[in-house]
């Protein structure tokens, strides 16, 4: 008998039984290990020896006792949530956005990083690392209670490795963020692309835990998705899956920075918006937005577009409705292709909601397939601005909670 293969499948069993178990705790704790056996239908003893190891290692406390059904009350048993803490990171264009959740992957702390201007790699890696170190504070916020680190970033990523592989807000490719993480604090570092983040956070905490086939749309300064099948994020062959922002809407639409032409995160991602604003507005088009930013078109953004809209402005109206028609040609796409439960749009451009979601919906209801497909809800993330940091720290919770 190969003792190495029995001895690291018992190993894998009990940790899959271990995760199995504490999940059921997080999710109808607080429980008693008779019924902990009873719904995952494993031995009694089995039960008490992973409670014993969850308690030892304090995962696991036993709270008051529950009703006797003939007996001694049973003692039952609930997550220690606050011992210990995950850090989620969001990478994005200007700035890191950090949360630091507990084991219920609720909000603790919130902070905020600047990122130069044209950073190079060194820059990212560094400005991570004073950033996360900001966050351990030894009164209150000590490193020994973490468990780890996950990182959403933008663009390509190379999951097994941590490995930014390509960040096209920043031109920059191959950043070994996961080496340098571990290596500076010591503890498991996950690293996934923003969108995906986003859509995992949506599906524990938010507007998919209901669904196993769910899209999330992140989209801000550039567009991308997070495509989650069977409860599972889909990655690939190559990682590339989700990257709908280079899906082509208009063969004769403006050049894209991956050097195609067309590309949807041309006509609907954030500075698309300010582009298009900016060359009506020189043509004489009428707005409030010139007042907003005091005649200075080059401060023109998605958000000042936004705002002039909330003011009812009709050109930033019809602006962000057209911009909700780009989005729904998109996003009737990845309906055809994937039939999802449910659309969640997140981002910064996701805000103007009120303006998008009309152009969307009409969109939508024009191109769809079937009745079903045109039926299929678009919803808005309810995590917000922290989905994608929250999901990054779905990426450590899920290392110790199976679903």
């Amino acid at each position: 008998m190969n003792t190495k293969y029995t001895r690291g499948s018992f190993q894998l069993m009990k940790s899959i039984n271990r995760a199995m178990i504490l999940n059921m705790i997080r999710v109808d704790g607080p429980i008693s290990r008779a019924d902990i056996a009873k719904n995952t239908q494993l031995t009694p003893p089995t039960v008490s020896n992973i409670v014993k190891e969850l308690i030892d290692t304090e995962f696991v406390v036993e709270t008051t006792q529950g009703k006797s059904k003939g007996g001694r009350k049973p003692t039952l048993l609930a997550i220690n949530a606050n011992r210990f803490y995950i850090l989620g990171v969001d990478v994005g264009r200007y700035k890191l956005n950090m949360v630091v959740t507990n084991l219920y992957g609720e909000i603790q702390q919130t902070f905020e990083v600047p990122i130069k201007e044209r950073p190079n790699q060194d820059d990212i890696i560094n400005t991570m690392k004073e950033g996360i170190h900001q966050v351990f504070d030894p009164a209150d916020l000590p490193q020994k209670k973490f468990i780890g680190i996950g990182i959403g970033m933008h663009g390509i990523v190379d999951t097994e490795n941590g490995i930014s592989l390509f960040a096209p807000s920043f031109h920059l490719h191959n950043i070994p963020i996961k080496e340098h993480l571990e290596k500076e604090f010591n503890m498991i570092v996950k690293v996934e692309n923003d969108a995906r983040t986003m859509t995992l956070g949506e599906s524990w905490f938010g507007n998919g835990n209901d669904a196993d086939n769910i899209v999330g749309v992140n989209v801000g300064h550039g567009i991308g998705a997070g495509l989650m099948i069977k409860g599972q994020l889909f990655h690939g062959e190559n990682s590339l899956a989700g990257e709908i922002g280079h899906v082509t809407i208009d063969l004769s639409g403006p050049k894209c920075t991956c050097g195609n032409y067309g590309c949807l995160q041309t006509l609907a991602a954030g500075p698309a918006i300010a582009e298009r604003a900016i060359k009506e507005l020189k043509a004489g088009k009428p707005s409030l937005v010139r007042d907003i930013v005091n005649g200075q078109l080059e401060k023109i953004d998605g958000a000042v577009v936004y705002e002039a809209a909330k003011q009812g402005d009709e050109f930033c109206i019809d602006l962000l409705n057209q911009t909700g028609r780009y989005l729904g040609i998109g996003l009737t796409n990845l309906i055809h292709t994937l039939n999802p439960k449910r659309i969640i749009i997140g981002g910064g451009v996701a805000k103007a909601e009120e303006f998008l979601m009309k152009g969307i919906e009409e969109t939508i209801l024009s191109r769809g397939l079937t009745a079903h497909a045109k039926e299929t809800p678009i919803v808005r993330s309810k995590l917000g601005d922290h989905a994608s940091a929250i999901g990054a720290c779905v990426l450590i919770l899920e290392e110790f909670f199976s679903r």
